[in-house]
C-alpha cells in the first residue's frame, strides 16, 4: 500500500519542479519538498523520535508544519497536529505527555497502523483524540479524488486550521495527485484570501465553513464574483450552510462545483453533492462516496460504515464502544435519506430543543431567519422565560446600517414556519459567537441562558 509520502516521493522524482507549497511570496518544488521531509526525518530520529511514537507539533499553516507532518509519518511515528496557538507551556505539557503515552488495543482486535491523532471537542467540552489510521487516510483521499475531482492540475487554497479534520484531510488529495497548495493563515484578511487567486492558475478549489461563505457573502460579493472563471470547486461542511446562502453562493459561481459535504473525524468523509449542479436544497449532502455508506437509525440518527472510519479514541475503550461497534460509528445528527438515496441531514440529536411536547431544531429556525435579506448572523436556543416559561429565543445581527424590529422579524419567521417553532424571544446583539472552526458556540448559549 502507497502512502501519503510514497506519492509525494513520485512527483519529486517525475515532476521535480512543479510547485507543491505556495506560502507567502515564495514558491516551494516538490523536489524542494521532499529533500527537505528527508532532511526531517534525519532531525527527528536523531531527536530519538522512534516508530509508533506520538509527535505533538503545531498547526501552523506554513511548510515547516507540512515537512514536519509527512515527516513523522515517513519514520512511522503518529502525527498530532495541535491548535497553532496553544500556549506554550500547555504545549510543552501536553507534547512531554504524548510521549509517555503508548496506544493500547484489545488483544482480540488489534489497531491498524495509526497516521494521526486528532484532538476534538464535544458536547461535553471534553478533549478525544481520534485515532485516524493510514488505511483511513487513503480511503478519505480517494472519497475525495474520485468524488471531486481532484488532478495535478488543481490549486487549493487552504484557509482554516490544518489541526482540523476539514482542512487537514485537503493536504491529502492534493499532495497524492500533485496539485499545489497554497497555506493562508485562515480568513482573518480577505484580501489575502483573494491575492491568492493571483496565482496564474484556473482551477482554483478551496475549503469554506458556512460562516465563512457567509462573510465572502455579505462583505465581498463583487470580488467573489470576479473569480467565476478561476474557481473550479468549493466544498463547506461542518455545519449547516443556509439556503438563502446556497442560491447566494450558485447565482456568484454559475460554473464551479459547489459540493456539500457530510463528514467528521470520527467518520471520515461520507458522502457529498454539488448543489450548483443538482437542485438547491438546504441539508442535502448527496449519496455516499465509493469507500463509505450511511443508514438512518430508528431514532432518526445518522449511522456510518466503511473504510473511512476512525481506529477509536485513544486509550479510552468505553467512550470508543459508546459510538463504534458493528463495524459502525453510529453519530448523533439527524438525517432522513430520500428516494434517490440522498443523505439529509436533519440538526444534531442534542440540539433539538422540546417545548411543550414539541420538537424544534434550532436549524431549522436559523435557516429561515437567514433568508430574511437584513440578518447577518444567528442563533436559535432553549431559554426559560419569567413570562412563556419554557420557550425559544433568537439572537441576531442585523447588516451594518439596517433595521429591524423584533416583530417584523417575528412575522417574516411565522410567514415560513409552524407556529410552534417560532421563537418567542427575539433579542439583536452585536455579534454571535463561533468556535475556532466557524461552528456556532450553541453550548456557550445554553450555558448562559
Amino acid at each position: 500500500m502507497k502512502t501519503l509520502e510514497d506519492y509525494v516521493h513520485q512527483h519529486a522524482t517525475a515532476t521535480p519542479e512543479k510547485a507543491a507549497i505556495v506560502y507567502n511570496d515564495s514558491v516551494i518544488s516538490y523536489a524542494q519538498l521532499w529533500a527537505q521531509v528527508c532532511d526531517q526525518c534525519a532531525q527527528l530520529k536523531n531527536d530519538g523520535v522512534g516508530e509508533g511514537q506520538l509527535y505533538a507539533l503545531k498547526a501552523y499553516p506554513t511548510p515547516d508544519f507540512i515537512v514536519t507532518y509527512l515527516a513523522v509519518h515517513r519514520i512511522g511515528a503518529i502525527a498530532v497536529p495541535l491548535e497553532k496557538d496553544m500556549p506554550d507551556k500547555r504545549f510543552q505539557e501536553f507534547s512531554k505527555s504524548l510521549k509517555n503515552t503508548q496506544i493500547k488495543s484489545d488483544e482480540d482486535q488489534p489497531l491498524e497502523t495509526i497516521a494521526d491523532i486528532l484532538f476534538t471537542t464535544g458536547s461535553t467540552g471534553a478533549q478525544k483524540g481520534v485515532m485516524i489510521s493510514q488505511r483511513a487516510l487513503l480511503a478519505d483521499t480517494d472519497n475525495l479524488i474520485q468524488a471531486q475531482g481532484y488532478s495535478s492540475d488543481t490549486v487549493f487554497v487552504i484557509c482554516g486550521p490544518l489541526n482540523h479534520f476539514g482542512c487537514l484531510s485537503k493536504l491529502w488529495p492534493v499532495l497524492i495527485q500533485g496539485g499545489t497548495l497554497i497555506l493562508l493563515d485562515g480568513m482573518k484578511d480577505i484580501n489575502a484570501f483573494f491575492q491568492a487567486f493571483n496565482y496564474p492558475s484556473h482551477m482554483f478549489a478551496t475549503f469554506l465553513v458556512p460562516a465563512s461563505i457567509r462573510i465572502l457573502l455579505l462583505s465581498a460579493k463583487d470580488r467573489l464574483g470576479q473569480l467565476v472563471d478561476k474557481i473550479d470547486f468549493i466544498e463547506t461542511g461542518g455545519a449547516a450552510l443556509s439556503q438563502s446562502d446556497m442560491e447566494s453562493l450558485c447565482a456568484q459561481l454559475p460554473h464551479a462545483r459547489l459540493y456539500n459535504t457530510y463528514a467528521s473525524t470520527e467518520t471520515g468523509i461520507i458522502s457529498t453533492y454539488d448543489f450548483n449542479r443538482q437542485p438547491t436544497v438546504a441539508g442535502c449532502v448527496g449519496q455516499p462516496m465509493p469507500h463509505s455508506s450511511f443508514f438512518i437509525n430508528p431514532d432518526h440518527t445518522i449511522a456510518c460504515k466503511g473504510e473511512t472510519l476512525m481506529s477509536g479514541y485513544l486509550n479510552d475503550p468505553a467512550l470508543t464502544d459508546s459510538v463504534y461497534h458493528d463495524d459502525t460509528v453510529f453519530t448523533s445528527d439527524l438525517g432522513a435519506i430520500d428516494a434517490t438515496g440522498n443523505l439529509h441531514i436533519k440538526g444534531r440529536n442534542n440540539n433539538v430543543i422540546n417545548i411543550g411536547g414539541y420538537k424544534v431544531s434550532p436549524e431549522e429556525v436559523e435557516n429561515v431567519a437567514l433568508a430574511c435579506p437584513v440578518i447577518k448572523d444567528c442563533i436559535c436556543f432553549h431559554t426559560v422565560s419569567p413570562i412563556f416559561g419554557e420557550t425559544i429565543k433568537l439572537l441576531y445581527v442585523v447588516k451594518e446600517g439596517a433595521t429591524l424590529s423584533k416583530r417584523d422579524l417575528a412575522m417574516f419567521i411565522a410567514a415560513r414556519l409552524e407556529s410552534y417553532k417560532v421563537p418567542r424571544i427575539f433579542e439583536e446583539t452585536n455579534v454571535i459567537r463561533h468556535t475556532y472552526n466557524g461552528k456556532l458556540d450553541r453550548k456557550y448559549y445554553v450555558e448562559v441562558s
